[in-house]
C-alpha cells in the first residue's frame, strides 16, 4: 500500500514520511522547488513529502499554480537541466527513487535513469512531440538511448509499442508526423514513448486535458491497464477529480506549494478533513445522483506564490477562517496532522468542527 505517513502515527501526531527501507519505490521528502525572479522569490512548491510503491497509483490535485506540475519536473530532474532567465532553480530535499537519492547525484546520472527508470506523459503532447520527426522516429530514440540495439530492433519494438496503445495499423503510423495525429492519438504515442524501456514510475501530468469525455475514458483505461501489465508505480497530476477517482489508490491536495490533505482515495472523497478538499468536492459535477442544487465554486483566486498568505495559505478563501480562536487561522502556518488511519490534514480546525462542517454542512449539498 501507499504509505503517507509513519505507521502507527497516534492522532494529532506530524506525519513524517517513510524511510526508503520501508519497500517505498519513491521516496520524496521536504522537496522544496524555487524560482528567483525579479518581483521576489517564487515558492512553488515548498515542503512536499509523500511516498509510494509499485503497483500503486497516486493521484495528485489542485488548482492551476498549486504546484502539481513543478513537483512532478523535480522528481523527473528537469528543473536543474535549464536556466529560468539568468538564475536557476533552488531545490532543496530529498527525493528518493528505488532507494537512490536523486537530488544529490550526478545530473548525468539522473538522465540515464530517466526514461528507463521514470518516465513522463506530458500536459501537451503537441509541444511535447518533435514536430521534425516522426513519431516512430522519437520512439526508437527514446530506445536506443537505454538499449544497445540496431534501427531495425528499435523500429520493431516502436511498432509494437503503438499497437499495445491502440493505434490502428501501427507499422503505417509510426512513419507519420505528429500533427497528422489526432490529440488522441498523440496522447497514445507519448504514452508508447514513455513506456517503451519499461519504466517503474510513471508520471501522467494532466495526461486527459483537451480530450473529448470518450478519448478520456480511453487514455485512464490504457493507463490502468498498461500499470496492471508492468506493474508500474503511477502519479497522476491533475485538477479534475474525476480522474484520481478514476485511477488513484491514494490522493494528496495541494494548494499554495503544499500539501493540505493526503490518504486514502476512499476516505478524501467521503471523509474529507480540509475546507480546500470540500470546495474542490462541491465544484465538480456528479452523476451517479440527482443534483438538486447548483455546484458550489471555491470563492477567490489561488494565492500569488510570491507572497503566500500567513497562517494557512487557504485562510482568504475558506469560509471557515474564523472559528478557530486567537486568529490562529492567520498567524500560524499549520502542520499537517494526522486525521485517522493514513489519513492527514493541515487545517486549524479541531476535529470536532470539521466532523460537524462535513456532516451538517458540506455533505448534504454534494
Amino acid at each position: 500500500m501507499t504509505e503517507l505517513s509513519t505507521s502507527g502515527a497516534a492522532p494529532g501526531e506530524p506525519a513524517v514520511p517513510a524511510s526508503p527501507a520501508t519497500g517505498a519505490f519513491l521516496d520524496v521528502r521536504d522537496l522544496k522547488v524555487h524560482f528567483p525572479t525579479d518581483d521576489g522569490l517564487v515558492k512553488s512548491v515548498d515542503g512536499l513529502s509523500f511516498t509510494l510503491e509499485k503497483g500503486r497509483t497516486l493521484g495528485i490535485v489542485g488548482e492551476s499554480g498549486s504546484g502539481k506540475s513543478v513537483t512532478s519536473l523535480g522528481i523527473m530532474g528537469l528543473h536543474t537541466a535549464g536556466q529560468y532567465g539568468r538564475r536557476k532553480a533552488q531545490i532543496s530535499g530529498e527525493i528518493w527513487l528505488n532507494g537512490r537519492e536523486l537530488l544529490s547525484s550526478d545530473p548525468d546520472e539522473v538522465r540515464k535513469l530517466r526514461g528507463r527508470d521514470m518516465a513522463m506523459i506530458f500536459q501537451d503532447p503537441l509541444s511535447a512531440l518533435h514536430p521534425y520527426y516522426t513519431i516512430g522516429k522519437q520512439i526508437v530514440e527514446a530506445y536506443r538511448v537505454h538499449h544497445a540495439v540496431d534501427r531495425k530492433k528499435a523500429r520493431t519494438r516502436a511498432i509494437e509499442m503503438l499497437d499495445r496503445v491502440g493505434i490502428p495499423q501501427p507499422d503505417k503510423r509510426v512513419d507519420s508526423y505528429p500533427h497528422e495525429f489526432s490529440g488522441g492519438m498523440r496522447q497514445r504515442a507519448m504514452i508508447a514513448m514513455s513506456l517503451v524501456n519499461n519504466p517503474q514510475l510513471l508520471i501522467a501530468d494532466e495526461p486527459t486535458t483537451a480530450l473529448d469525455v470518450t478519448v478520456q475514458a480511453q487514455i485512464l483505461d490504457l493507463i490502468r491497464d498498461l500499470q496492471t501489465e508492468f506493474g508500474s508505480a503511477v502519479i497522476v497530476i491533475t485538477h479534475d477529480l474525476g480522474v484520481v477517482a478514476e485511477l488513484a489508490d491514494d490522493i494528496l491536495v495541494m494548494y499554495g506549494g503544499r500539501c493540505v490533505e493526503r490518504g486514502p482515495a476512499e476516505k478524501v472523497f467521503y471523509e474529507p478533513r480540509h475546507p480546500y478538499t470540500w470546495g474542490l468536492l462541491g465544484s465538480m459535477p456528479r452523476l451517479d445522483r440527482d443534483q438538486t442544487e447548483r455546484l458550489i465554486p471555491v470563492k477567490g483566486s489561488p494565492p500569488s506564490l510570491i507572497n503566500v498568505p500567513s497562517g494557512c495559505a487557504f485562510n482568504p478563501r475558506c469560509p471557515y477562517a474564523d472559528l478557530p480562536k486567537d486568529d490562529v487561522t492567520r498567524t500560524v502556518r499549520p502542520e499537517l496532522l494526522e486525521v485517522g488511519s493514513r489519513h492527514s490534514a493541515a487545517c486549524h480546525l479541531s476535529r470536532e468542527q470539521r466532523e460537524r462542517i462535513w456532516t451538517e454542512e458540506i455533505a448534504p449539498k454534494l
